[in-house]
C-alpha cells in the first residue's frame, strides 16, 4: 500500500504494509533516526512524534493512519535552527544519554506552543508520557520551564 503524508514540511510516499509503524517507516524507510524506540509499547515517550500538532507515541501509530496528515518529528522541530527547548535542554543539563530527549523535546514543544509560560505543575502533566532513566528529571523540567525566557522571549 502506499501512504502519502508530509514529514517535517516535505511530502513523502511510502510503500509499505499499513499496519506498519509509523516508528518504523521513519527510522528505516525516511532515515529519521531521532524517533528512538524505548519500549514499543507506547510507554516511555522516547518516540513521541506529532501528528498534526498532537504529540503521539510513533510505535503506536500503523502508518496507514497517517496518510494526508502532517508529521513532525524532532528533526524536523526547528528546521536548520536549534529549537529554544532544544537548547534549553542543553544548557540546563536537562539531557544525558540521549535515548529519551527527542521525545521529551516534542512534547516540550507542543505545550509551549499551546502555553508559552506554563506552570512547574503543567510542564510535569506534559511531559507525564515520557520517561527517563538518567536525569531525575529535576533538569529537564527546569530547562522546560526556562525555554522561552532563555531565548529572550
Amino acid at each position: 500500500m502506499i501512504t502519502r503524508f508530509v514529514c517535517n514540511g516535505q511530502p513523502v510516499e511510502v510503500e509499505t504494509p499499513p499496519m506498519t509503524r509509523l516508528l518504523d517507516v521513519l527510522r528505516e524507510e525516511l532515515r529519521l533516526t531521532g524517533s528512538k524506540e524505548g519500549c514499543g509499547e507506547g510507554e516511555c515517550g522516547a518516540c513521541t512524534v506529532r501528528i498534526d500538532g498532537v504529540p503521539v507515541m510513533s510505535c503506536l501509530v500503523p502508518v496507514a493512519q497517517v496518510a494526508g496528515c502532517n508529521v513532525q518529528t524532532i528533526e524536523g522541530l526547528a528546521g536548520a535552527l536549534v529549537h529554544p527547548v532544544q537548547a534549553a535542554m542543553l544548557e540546563h543539563g536537562g539531557a544525558q544519554c540521549g535515548i529519551c530527549t527527542p521525545g521529551l523535546c516534542m512534547s516540550a514543544a507542543a505545550l509551549l506552543e499551546e502555553n508559552p509560560h506554563p506552570s512547574v505543575e503543567q510542564v510535569r502533566v506534559a511531559l507525564a508520557g515520557n520517561l527517563c532513566r538518567c536525569t531525575g528529571y529535576q533538569k529537564v523540567i527546569e530547562a522546560v520551564s526556562h525555554a522561552l525566557v532563555d531565548t529572550g522571549e
